[in-house]
């Protein structure tokens, strides 16, 4: 199974314990993240972008159900969720099947907890803890190498969650280098994300082209000694303005450390010194932007 793997990932494979929690053979928890930084440095020859970032996971989890079945299918009562092969669960279905040489035969049921197109990688995640499970299922014993390579597959973000602590995440952001020094820091956190999504594409897409605007914050914040910083809210902020007057009004609140996009977005977040702080930030941001806004009060490496 190893010609899966590329010299990309050679250089930095950590091991792999379960990127979700494994409650029984039957029933997973997917995690989310976030960015506390994300650069980037230049476009590759391969249509991606050269990435920098710096991702930590979030307690904030999608649950998935494996059950033994005649086909591979997925079930999700969640609008807007694609359960088709256009799905990346299937997507890594399929992959694994391609190493496995059989059909793998499962029923899923996705109960999404994770906003769809908030950057937070909730897709990813499931993806990469349907690779996990079908292994642990299957008995096939594939080894780290193995399983890193088939996430590469998947995605940018997908072999973060074969083993989410705080990393740097380089390439494509499959090179994924766990930082010690950052694996007991944790923080309050509060999530918001207004009630659309983004498409990931269309935002570095985007990049290249796209200026900074006056009103709004995009230098670098410094939260308990780590960097925030995004180089994707310029595009984002400039398609969507209302997301940079969120990032102004997190910043101004009490007890903001930090402020910050996830990823593409559409999701921002704030870290906060207290829990309390992060609940009474997410009531005032309902009764501001909207009961239709998404939020989420929490623990970035609750560990």
């Amino acid at each position: 199974m190893s010609h899966f793997l590329t010299d990309s990932l050679s250089s930095a494979l950590p091991a792999v314990p379960p990127s979700c929690t494994l409650k029984d053979m039957n029933e997973l928890s997917a995690p989310a993240k976030i960015n506390l930084s994300l650069r980037i440095l230049s476009k590759r020859e391969d249509g991606f972008h050269e990435l920098d970032t710096v991702m930590a996971p979030l307690d904030l989890c999608d649950e998935l159900q494996f059950h033994n079945s005649r086909t591979s299918t997925i079930i999700c009562e969640t609008e807007g969720v694609p359960t088709d092969e256009s799905n990346l669960i299937m997507k890594a279905i399929r992959i694994f099947e391609s190493a496995y040489g059989r059909k793998a035969k499962q029923r899923i049921t996705l109960i999404k907890n994770i906003p769809h197109g908030a950057g937070l990688g909730g897709g990813s995640s499931n993806a990469t803890s349907t690779l996990l499970a079908l292994n642990e299922r299957l008995g096939t014993n594939y080894d780290s190498e193995e399983l890193h390579a088939m996430a590469a597959q998947l995605g940018s973000d997908t072999n973060f969650f074969l083993n989410p602590c705080i990393s740097r995440c380089t390439g494509r952001g499959e090179i994924i280098e766990p930082i010690t020094e950052l694996c007991d820091w944790s923080s309050p956190i509060v999530l918001l994300k207004p009630d659309f999504s983004i498409s990931t594409p269309s935002i570095f897409k985007n990049y290249a082209d796209s200026n900074q605007l006056p009103e709004f914050h995009y230098e670098p914040q410094m939260a308990d000694g780590v960097e925030l910083v995004n180089d994707l809210e310029r595009p984002a902020f400039a398609k969507f303005p209302i997301l940079g007057i969120m990032k102004n009004w997190l910043l101004a609140q009490a007890g903001v450390k930090g402020a910050l996009m996830s990823g593409s977005g559409s999701s921002l977040y704030a870290l906060t010194e207290t829990a309390e702080q992060a609940q009474s930030i997410a009531k005032a941001a309902k009764r501001k932007f909207g009961r239709s806004l998404v939020s989420h009060c929490g623990i970035i490496n609750s560990n």
